[in-house]
C-alpha cells in the first residue's frame, strides 16, 4: 500500500476579506493560485501571498464544522474556527506574539468533487491581545485551474 502525497488539484484561488470596525469597512481581494487535496478526513487549500514584507505560504485546513489557517514565512498566525465558539489562536509579528481570538458567526464550506471546486465562507468576531479587533467577513473560492 502505497503511502505518497494526496492527489493535488492546481486551483485558482480568490480570497476575499471585509474588515468591519464601527461604521468603517475595509476590504481586500487576492487572486493567486495553489493546491487543494485531501488526506484522511480533512481537505487542504495551500496558497502563497507576495506581500511587501515577503512571502506567506498559507495552509487552509477544513474538516467538518471546523477550519484551522496557518499562515508561515513573512506572517506567521495560526487562526481556528468552530461553529459558535470562541477559539484561541496568535499572530506572530517582529514586536513578539499576540494571542487572538476568533467568535465563529458563520461557518460555511463547500466542495464540488464533480466540478472541482468550493468555497468556504466565514464570518467571525476577532480580538487581538483581548481588545475587539472588528468582525471579519472572509470567502475562499477554489476551482480546478483551467476549468
Amino acid at each position: 500500500m502505497s503511502m505518497g502525497p494526496a492527489e493535488q488539484t492546481p486551483v485558482k484561488v480568490t480570497v476575499k476579506t471585509a474588515i468591519y470596525s464601527g461604521s468603517e469597512k475595509d476590504t481586500f481581494e487576492l487572486t493567486t493560485f495553489g493546491r487543494y487535496y485531501k488526506k484522511a478526513n480533512s481537505s487542504y487549500l495551500q496558497y502563497d501571498e507576495v506581500m511587501e514584507e515577503g512571502d506567506v505560504h498559507t495552509t487552509v485546513k477544513m474538516s467538518g464544522n471546523e477550519v484551522l489557517i496557518l499562515r508561515s514565512g513573512a506572517i506567521k498566525m495560526r487562526l481556528h474556527f468552530l461553529l459558535n465558539k470562541k477559539t484561541p489562536g496568535n499572530y506572530k509579528t517582529p514586536y513578539g506574539l499576540l494571542e487572538t481570538s476568533a467568535l465563529t458567526k458563520r461557518l460555511d464550506l463547500d466542495f464540488n468533487e464533480e466540478k472541482q471546486e468550493g468555497h468556504v465562507d466565514l464570518l467571525y468576531e476577532m480580538a487581538i491581545q483581548g481588545a475587539n479587533a472588528g468582525t471579519y467577513h472572509m470567502t475562499i473560492n477554489y476551482k480546478e485551474e483551467g476549468k
